[in-house]
């Protein structure tokens, strides 16, 4: 009986992220594409607060393991996203 397990961990990267209206959508290396209805997510409220022209203004962290908004100072971390834990803010 063979009881080992592969332990290899497939990293989930951001390839890119958009805005429609109030949602904010990430789409992942793994095919997915997870939407964030910023109005109804606390602990995004400086996401939802940030004017057309802020938002635009992000960049992938290298190896897409997080969103970086640099006019607001503040970014989301991909693994925070996928696991439902918020950082606190």
């Amino acid at each position: 009986m063979n009881t080992s397990h592969d332990k290899t961990v497939q990293h989930v990267a951001a390839t890119r992220i958009y805005f429609d209206n109030d949602t904010l959508a990430i789409v992942l290396s793994d095919g997915r594409e997870l939407l964030l209805h910023l109005g109804q997510i606390n602990w995004l409220s400086w996401l939802y607060e940030a004017t057309p022209e802020q938002r635009v203004d992000w960049s992938l962290e290298p190896d897409g393991f997080a969103v970086y908004w640099k006019a607001l100072d503040d970014g989301i971390e991909i693994d925070h996203v996928l696991s439902l834990h918020p950082i606190d803010h």
